[in-house]
């Protein structure tokens, strides 16, 4: 149950979409060479950065986004991804980069003209405002065809809120988003959702249980995630049904109890209203392809 998928968005500017709801530590390399800028963002989980034959190792913690960047030598790919970990990854040469910013290429600090040719590592957290666009990127379900143009756009967002300088946006719509206590709790809601999938508490029970008045877990948890609670968790069991269902290892019925729905039917018309397809199409699509 893990996936990998490289998106290449334009020339010399590549996406890479690593899902690992695996049980077990995955791994992925990949040449890289020394004119590219590396940005990776940790959704959730943990991820770990092998160099030079394991004498050097550099933790990419949840939360937390790592820029790498050394125009003296290749910083080839080696990431080892820990169980139930989510992580996107950007590749941008130092030429289409500098484009992005030509005008206000002295902002970015590795940019400027006594930098170019310095290394420069950074880590910097996660925002709510990038934490959105990451989770739409995971969660995108929308016309194929126009896939690679809705990832460039979300991956410009990305970049531009990774070098925003100001305040996060979000806080004056949502001012208590500065609180840090409030938001440990609204993640807390979102793990506790999504440990008791099959049967959720209703939403003053989630509240009343992170600690949180029902009025700032709505707002909060739209603001963080972008969506509402129901959604989040229709579309988060959709796609763990998805996956379960690739494994072949258990039928619809099957499927749909793990996930909280006691009839069949139920689950059939919500997994149709996802993604357009019934379950068991979707399984002889599957099989079609193998």
């Amino acid at each position: 149950m893990s996936s990998f998928e490289e998106i290449k968005i334009d020339t010399d500017f590549t996406l890479l979409r690593f899902q690992n709801d695996s049980e077990s530590t995955e791994t992925l390399e990949k040449q890289v060479g020394s004119g590219l800028i590396q940005f990776h963002f940790n959704v959730k989980g943990k991820g770990k950065f092998i160099f030079n034959n394991n004498s050097y190792v550099l933790d990419l913690n949840e939360e937390k986004a790592l820029l790498l960047y050394n125009p003296q030598k290749e910083l080839p790919l080696h990431l080892e991804i820990a169980p139930k970990s989510w992580i996107i990854s950007i590749l941008i040469s130092i030429k289409k980069f500098h484009t992005l910013f030509s005008s206000d290429s002295e902002m970015i600090p590795f940019l400027s003209k006594d930098n170019l040719e310095k290394k420069y590592y950074t880590e910097e957290s996660i925002s709510p405002s990038m934490a959105i666009v990451l989770n739409q990127i995971f969660h995108y379900n929308q016309n194929s065809s126009i896939k690679t143009l809705y990832l460039k756009g979300k991956s410009y967002e990305l970049l531009s809120l990774f070098f925003n300088t100001n305040e996060d946006p979000n806080a004056e719509h949502c001012p208590f988003l500065s609180d840090e206590e409030n938001v440990l709790k609204i993640k807390k809601a979102k793990e506790i959702i999504i440990k008791n999938m099959a049967e959720p508490p209703g939403l003053q029970e989630l509240a009343d249980e992170v600690g949180i008045s029902l009025k700032k877990l709505k707002a909060g948890f739209k603001e963080i995630y972008g969506d509402t609670v129901f959604n989040f968790l229709f579309d988060y069991k959709m796609e763990f049904a998805r996956k379960l269902l690739d494994t072949g290892s258990y039928n619809v019925n099957e499927v749909g109890l793990k996930i909280g729905y006691s009839t069949s039917s139920h689950f059939i018309a919500a997994f149709k209203k996802k993604f357009g397809t019934t379950p068991k199409k979707y399984l002889l699509n599957l099989n079609v392809n193998l």
